[in-house]
């Protein structure tokens, strides 16, 4: 029964708990069951919450039981991740700087699912401040890849992602801000999706990057994501950047799977040298199904596509340099060297300099000097016409296609520690990712498949102009049925069992 009710996908969970057949509370203990059996190897969460989901489950049930009105998603467990603000649990955005701060508040996206009805489950895991590739430069240890445990989760969001294919949440929630849920959604074989910039409240979120930053849904199924983007989804006068637009009707996309007479438009700088075959061929495969559902495929050219990452990596550390500055020990956090023998400019570093890693530091210190006097036009300036550019390669390219394909990631997950030492070659994973968020709009990551060579998964990324959220639901949900229909089954289902190492259990975090 509890490996049932972890397997199946949030719709199924929801029409079971609305029928009576199961409770949301019987499905909550199954999941947090699961995570007693599978943290210790896997590590997706910093924090669980169970003692709060049990009773938000419990509440459910007894609406249910009262004959109230619930939403299509009401006791459905949800993970969240910890770079969302949940009134009475920590949030640390994988840092030191913040462990032990408890928000007195909830984001909007995590207030508008408590409203819901779903039942969040705790935190999880990411790199620090979502800056990475790997989930490991979080503060608290990487979290593992339930394919390989020898293997990244990828990143920031590889807790999020890591929990949906360890089947220790049926939903989770990530934030993209360079490709932190397709990326992660990709070497998991999950769903991830990115929608238009301003679809999604950022009110509650710990920012990064605040022109770049975006929330958004992931899941097992096509479907699942759509509708917990629908639940998510949709104005926040909270949040000056939000799209005063109403959510494009994913469900109904979802639902609808029909490529029929689309024109899907292969970016032709997105491949070549540097894509792994197994990547390539598995892509072009999906291609194909598409071109035989109905789809029309051509080949489009985006050049300025080639410089995004570079300018990326520019604007995001000079937001995140001015974003990270409210992290001094005055006010929330970490303060270290409070001792009465150092002045507050001294507290001030001594607690940026025990609370921040390795890459935030890097990140700071490039953002600040990009935006340091005298080198602000020649290189923040600049990054920022190159944004223009891509911007104006996508409304180019959008003219002549509905959606625009590529690999989400140009490799397979790669193994833990092998890329943590050289910065230049991680943030090459983000290669594919980086243009949506430039020019804020949506994307998302589908499962096509495993990689020939390694037995691992391969994501295809679908690209569709700002507010067509709903195009990424019709390419993803008939790719979805026409691969399962294939494989005789999900994805998911060819992943080996976990098996739990005790160098793992014993020795990994905890």
């Amino acid at each position: 029964m509890s490996d049932d009710l972890t397997r199946a996908t949030a719709a199924d969970l929801a029409g079971r708990i609305a029928s009576g057949d199961v409770s949301s509370v019987e499905v909550t203990q199954a999941h947090l069951d699961r995570m007693t059996a599978v943290e210790p190897a896997v590590h997706a969460f910093l924090h669980v919450d169970g003692e709060r989901a049990l009773a938000a489950a419990a509440e459910v049930d007894r609406a249910r039981a009262a004959g109230e009105t619930l939403g299509p998603l009401a006791g459905v467990p949800v993970a969240l991740k910890d770079v969302l603000t949940y009134a009475g649990a920590p949030t640390t955005a994988g840092s030191k700087v913040l462990q032990g701060w408890v928000p007195p508040y909830d984001a909007t996206v995590t207030r508008r699912m408590l409203d819901a009805g779903l039942v969040i489950l705790g935190k999880t895991n990411l790199d620090e401040f979502a800056m990475g590739s790997s989930t490991e430069n979080s503060a608290y240890g990487p979290t593992h890849n339930p394919w390989d445990l020898d293997r990244i989760p990828g990143g920031s969001g590889g807790g999020s992602a890591a929990a949906l294919a360890a089947f220790e949440a049926p939903l989770a929630i990530g934030t993209d801000t360079g490709g932190s849920i397709r990326q992660p959604a990709s070497v998991t074989g999950t769903v991830g999706i990115k929608p238009t910039y301003g679809g999604t409240s950022r009110y509650g979120l710990v920012a990064l990057a605040s022109s770049l930053d975006q929330p958004g849904p992931c899941a097992r199924t096509v479907l699942d994501a759509a509708l917990l983007h629908a639940v998510i989804g949709g104005h926040d006068p909270l949040d000056s950047t939000s799209a005063d637009a109403p959510v494009p009707d994913v469900v109904g996309a979802a639902r609808s799977g029909d490529v029929r007479g689309m024109k899907i438009g292969i970016v032709r700088e997105l491949g070549g040298e540097g894509y792994a075959p197994g990547v390539e061929q598995r892509f072009r495969e999906a291609v194909d199904v598409l071109s035989g559902l109905g789809a029309e495929i051509v080949e489009v050219s985006c050049p300025s596509f080639t410089y995004a990452l570079p300018a990326y990596y520019l604007i995001l550390p000079s937001e995140a340099s001015s974003n990270l500055a409210k992290f001094d020990g005055m006010r929330f956090g970490l303060r270290a060297g409070d001792d009465g023998s150092h002045d507050a400019e001294e507290v001030m570093g001594l607690t940026r300099e025990a609370g921040f890693g390795a890459e935030v530091k890097r990140r700071i210190i490039l953002g600040t000097y990009a935006l340091s006097s005298g080198y602000y036009d020649a290189y923040y300036g600049q990054a920022q016409k190159v944004r223009t550019l891509v911007t104006r390669d996508f409304e180019a390219a959008f003219a002549q296609v509905d959606v625009l394909v590529s690999p989400s990631t140009p490799t397979t997950a790669f193994r833990l520690g092998e890329k943590v030492d050289d910065p230049l070659a991680m943030y090459l994973n983000d290669l594919c990712t980086i243009p949506s968020n430039l020019a804020g709009n949506a994307s998302a990551s589908f499962p096509v498949g495993l990689a020939p060579e390694d037995g691992l998964p391969v994501g295809l990324q679908v690209m569709a102009p700002p507010l067509a959220d709903d195009r990424l639901y019709r390419v993803g949900s008939a790719l979805e049925r026409a691969l399962e229909e294939r494989w005789g089954g999900p994805l998911l289902a060819q992943a080996p069992e976990l098996v739990l190492r005790p160098e793992l259990v014993e020795g990994g975090p905890q």
